[in-house]
């Protein structure tokens, strides 16, 4: 309740600021607030959104920036004076002013290039030239470096003439005179040491570092392991050329588990907020999985056009088809998301396929032998309690159900775990084998295992 009271009491103070129109008072107001606040005064008040960043220091306005939605952004900048946009790309970090423009149109992007300075410019280029999705691309060029004969108090002044502009200096890199990483130094161990204390002395050369051309998740991953706030990146050649800290992977992170939550749903990624993408356009990003897996239900329909004869001779087997197709389906899903989930954190690889394989012959088995059961009792109760009469056969029609809920849940449990390992070994996203994917599969091979195993108990009694 006090929050709610303290963000009315701010929105009503933003409102009277503006109201008054004298730009010196606003520009205090704002400059006075937490970067947070104005971040959500932003979202309060679309109204005003570039007056709020063209009021705030240049300084105070690319960290908001840094924060705020993508869609806010380039609205922002849409609406910025030319000279201001210009001033608040340069002061961005070279990382996220890249973030931003790689989502921007080509055209737009040329043109923003344009305003930056020389150095800014020739910076952003060399980022934007690394692979889409590449540690490069996330890669900081501004960062504190010293020599292995450098002493304590060369590197303390080292830090205070370049920290300014580096983004972190938690961490200190070690190169020789080729360029070369040679180790990387916690800000403690220096500030600890004597003052006449060499580089060399404190190096023990344990340092991790990541590849200019590694994939942005893998760096989430060496984050996880090493509890590092900021690690180094180099080419091939052990060359130094920037750092990643751990709020750029946080980002990634974030956004790789939005894209393979709307995967696992069975669209294709949204690269815009829901509420601000275009109608067609989120048509566009639906319809292709609901066709496929439209398609993919023919074959459903197919397979019980197969079975139509068994179907006209016991009527009493398609009371239990939407039961059985549901259950396999739901198996799938369930192992698929487990899987997918347990990939994306590191928790297995390719190379546990038969751990996998393993556990879900067991869970699926346990699983369908309690449903089987539960399938068993309800037509033995609905048949004693005279709610439903299913013949003078019942006894093998619960039989049939019984198996063929084990063998149908069993075998939706291998396909779901097994189809984001192969999607993977093939070196393709296992996301994309979604929930709404497995289910269909599993639905049509449903069908058939159904009906094969009420042709095994009812051949010459009802089929």
């Amino acid at each position: 309740m006090l929050n709610e009271i303290e963000e009315i009491s701010l929105q009503q103070q933003f409102e009277e600021v503006i109201a008054s129109e004298n730009k010196l008072r606003i520009k205090d107001f704002l400059n006075n607030q937490n970067i947070s606040d104005v971040a959500d005064l932003i979202y309060e008040n679309e109204d005003f959104e570039a007056q709020i960043i063209a009021h705030l220091s240049i300084h105070r306005a690319a960290s908001v920036f840094k924060i705020i939605d993508l869609s806010v952004q380039k609205r922002i900048i849409k609406d910025l004076p030319v000279f201001k946009s210009a001033e608040l790309l340069n002061e961005l970090p070279a990382d996220d002013r890249v973030a931003f423009l790689e989502e921007l149109p080509h055209a737009a992007v040329r043109e923003l290039l344009k305003t930056l300075d020389p150095d800014e410019r020739k910076i952003t280029l060399e980022l934007l030239g690394y692979p889409e999705n590449s540690v490069g691309r996330l890669m900081n060029p501004d960062y504190v470096y010293v020599y292995e004969h450098n002493t304590i108090k060369e590197v303390i002044e080292t830090i205070r003439r370049y920290g300014i502009n580096s983004e972190t200096i938690d961490v200190i890199y070690v190169i020789n005179e080729k360029g070369e990483l040679l180790d990387d130094l916690r800000i403690r161990d220096i500030i600890l040491s004597s003052p006449e204390l060499k580089v060399n002395e404190l190096m023990d050369g344990r340092y991790i570092s990541l590849n200019v051309n590694d994939d942005q998740e893998s760096a989430n991953e060496v984050f996880k392991m090493n509890n590092r706030v900021a690690l180094a990146v180099t080419d091939d050649k052990n060359i130094l050329l920037g750092i990643v800290t751990i709020d750029d992977v946080l980002w990634i992170a974030s956004e790789e588990f939005s894209e393979d939550i709307q995967k696992i749903g069975g669209t294709e990624v949204l690269d815009e907020p829901y509420l601000d993408i275009n109608i067609f356009k989120l048509v566009k990003k639906r319809v292709s999985w609901l066709v496929i897996l439209f398609v993919g239900e023919m074959l459903t329909a197919t397979a019980m056009q197969y079975f139509q004869a068994e179907i006209e001779t016991a009527t009493v087997l398609a009371l239990f088809i939407p039961l059985i197709m549901s259950s396999g389906g739901n198996s799938g899903s369930q192992a698929s998301t487990l899987i997918i989930q347990a990939m994306a954190l590191g928790e297995l690889t390719i190379a546990d396929w038969w751990r996998v394989m393993r556990r879900e012959l067991i869970t699926g088995f346990l699983l369908g032998l309690i449903l089987g059961s539960i399938g068993f009792l309800r037509i033995v109760l609905w048949q004693q309690l005279h709610i439903y009469d299913y013949g003078i056969y019942w006894q093998l029609v619960a039989v049939t159900i019984f198996f063929s809920l084990i063998g149908i849940v069993l075998w939706g449990s291998l396909m779901g775990s097994m189809l984001p390992i192969i999607l993977k070994r093939l070196r393709l996203d296992p996301a994309t084998s979604s929930a709404p994917f497995v289910a269909t599969l599993v639905d049509v091979t449903g069908i058939v295992i159904y009906f094969s195993v009420a042709y095994f108990f009812l051949k010459g009694i009802l089929l």
